[in-house]
């Protein structure tokens, strides 16, 4: 294998390397990390920023940010408590998702609008909060459900629920990104949006659809969390936007769009939860978590950049 061919392997594959790596790292470093309670918990605390990492994906491949995809979490999952009550588990998820589509919906046609992105969803981000306050008045809801909680509690073969929802979640959209239409259009819309109008690609569908998409899959992830914890409060999730950017720029996602890959935000996912599993297990203050997590960010960032203006060279 030539230099070149190193180089391009590298490139590609960079990220699967460095979770090998921590993997490796982390059984040394900490032999209790290689216990089957403890891989069963890093599983199921990355599925619900993996959950949300897939939606993620799609709004940045087609050139854009959801900074609102923590609140929707929050606020579908507060809604989803306040009617259980009074109509029933089931028909509560329905809203809660509904709910998470509307959102979306919401945000895509702002965005296509003219709105910037960043705006259009921080602006939504503190609406919700607000409301999810409103809902709860404040203080946390308690789910009425034992069928709801076994949703996020429950295991089939050693393996938690949730896990397997990931993973087919996960499944679905890789194979939307690269064997469907759809699909392409939305790396096209990415790549370069006018030239993607003047192919026949119609564009508000494409804008209005990932939100769509980052907004249900935020609810589907917030029926994940609450049915694992059995209950929601107005704060739960504000800051998993931050944790699923990271996962998808990790990936190797361009934050320019008309790039990125599902299966790469996956590696992505699962590096972060190893990080933060083995920084606690280690007993590193949560203080320098972030930091890691933001220097990652960075020289993810930095190194795609930097790759494209050599490029443009």
């Amino acid at each position: 294998m030539n230099k070149e061919k190193v180089k391009v392997f590298s490139q590609k594959y960079g990220i699967v390397i460095m979770l090998i790596v921590l993997l490796v790292a982390a059984a040394v470093l900490q032999p209790l990390f290689l216990q089957p309670r403890n891989i069963t918990n890093v599983l199921r605390q990355v599925t619900i920023n993996g959950i949300i990492a897939v939606g993620m994906t799609f709004v940045i491949v087609s050139g854009h940010i959801d900074l609102s995809v923590g609140t929707i979490f929050c606020f579908c999952g507060m809604s989803i408590m306040f009617v259980m009550p009074y109509i029933g588990w089931i028909p509560a998820i329905a809203v809660g998702l509904a709910l998470g589509a509307v959102i979306g919906i919401v945000n895509g046609y702002m965005i296509y609008r003219g709105m910037p992105a960043f705006i259009m969803t921080l602006a939504m981000s503190i609406i919700l909060s607000g409301l999810a306050n409103m809902v709860s008045n404040g203080t946390p809801i308690q789910s009425v459900s034992k069928a709801y909680n076994a949703i996020g509690q429950s295991y089939f073969l050693g393996v938690p629920i949730q896990v397997y929802v990931y993973l087919i979640i996960v499944a679905i959209a890789f194979f939307v990104c690269l064997r469907t239409k759809f699909g392409r259009s939305i790396y096209a819309v990415g790549g370069n949006k006018e030239v993607a109008r003047l192919s026949g690609i119609n564009v508000r569908k494409i804008i209005i659809s990932v939100y769509v998409i980052s907004g249900v899959l935020a609810a589907v992830a917030a029926v994940v969390g609450t049915a694992r914890l059995g209950s929601c409060e107005p704060s739960l999730g504000s800051d998993y936007h931050s944790d699923a950017i990271a996962a998808t720029v990790i990936g190797g996602t361009a934050m320019s769009g008309g790039y990125g890959n599902q299966l790469m935000t996956l590696v992505g996912v699962l590096l972060l939860g190893v990080l933060n599993n083995i920084l606690n297990l280690l007993g590193v203050s949560p203080y320098w978590q972030y930091i890691f997590k933001g220097g990652i960010i960075i020289l993810a960032v930095a190194s795609d950049v930097f790759r494209r203006v050599k490029v443009a060279k």
